[in-house]
């Protein structure tokens, strides 16, 4: 990766929308929330709870998004992370 987040920055790779429900129903586009969860890519010198690789669960506007190499990132302060899965 080119870019390299400063201070406490992280950029994270949203998880993909989900494209039915448990049950079976399928959810139009219009219809889907974008999803909290994501892979850390990059984590900045000043990060202490993440690292790269690991997954994490984001405030819903935290951060800002933004594209590089076709691909939709979102950089946001290492403080915006709720949680990281173990």
């Amino acid at each position: 990766m080119a870019l390299k987040p400063l201070n406490d920055r992280v950029i994270v790779k949203r998880k993909e929308e989900e494209e039915k429900t448990a049950g079976g129903i399928y959810i139009p586009d219009s219809a889907k929330e974008k999803p909290q969860g994501g892979e850390v890519l990059a984590a900045g010198p000043e990060c202490q709870t993440v690292k790269a690789g690991d997954t994490v669960l984001f405030a819903k506007y935290a951060g800002s998004e933004f594209s590089m190499d076709g691909e939709e990132l979102i950089i946001m302060r290492e403080d915006d992370i709720l949680g990281v899965f173990a």
